[in-house]
């Protein structure tokens, strides 16, 4: 994915990461105090980390994301100098998994780029990482009952498909499927701006 570059130059840049930080940071410290260990899986520019990371000091905040996009989430770390994120991990879902246990996870904006049987690998190497207990939020668009909830959504879609006819908005109850099947179940969904929505799933312990 490409980002755009801070007026500097020095760091790649989401604007829709500036954008939806706050709102997401107030729904994750509903549920994220007390966690250990955060996997966030797709960190993109690293701006996420470091936000949430700050306001999380006793939760150490591990990023991934495929190899091209490292360096990028290291110039963001490098300056927060945050001392509960280490360096990010090298993630792509059709490779390894980190052998690491985590008791939270944590994606934004992934599930509508990776294809469905990549999504599948996603949940299925979650469930490799996961302790009982455990909880993962995803931060996204969807689709509930197989129809979008906003033309913005619909019209997003379009744009997804366009550029790669294997993504496209998400519809909630397959996803939820995926969760179950690797024992997580639903413990919130969040309304967010911009026709957006923030899942969280618990691990349910035997699963």
């Amino acid at each position: 994915m490409k980002f755009d570059w801070e007026e500097a130059g020095t760091r790649p840049y989401a604007p829709s990461a500036a954008r939806n930080q706050a709102p997401i940071l107030e729904v994750l410290l509903q549920h994220f105090p007390g966690r250990k260990r955060v996997l966030e899986i797709g960190s993109g520019t690293g701006q996420h980390a470091v936000h949430f990371a700050a306001a999380l000091p006793d939760t150490i905040w591990q990023t991934t994301d495929v190899r091209d996009a490292l360096p990028g989430i290291r110039l963001w770390l490098q300056q927060a100098r945050l001392p509960n994120v280490p360096p990010p991990l090298e993630l792509d879902v059709n490779g390894p998994w980190p052998t690491w246990q985590y008791d939270a996870a944590f994606t934004a904006n992934t599930l509508h780029i990776v294809s469905w049987e990549e999504a599948r690998k996603l949940f299925r190497g979650l469930s490799g990482v996961l302790e009982p207990g455990a909880l993962l939020a995803v931060y996204g668009p969807f689709n509930y009952g197989g129809r979008f909830t906003s033309d913005s959504n619909r019209a997003f879609d379009e744009m997804l498909r366009k550029v790669s006819p294997a993504s496209g908005v998400r519809d909630f109850e397959a996803v939820d499927a995926l969760a179950n099947s690797v024992g997580l179940r639903l413990v919130a969904d969040h309304a967010m701006p911009a026709n957006n929505r923030l899942l969280v799933w618990k691990r349910i312990a035997g699963s």
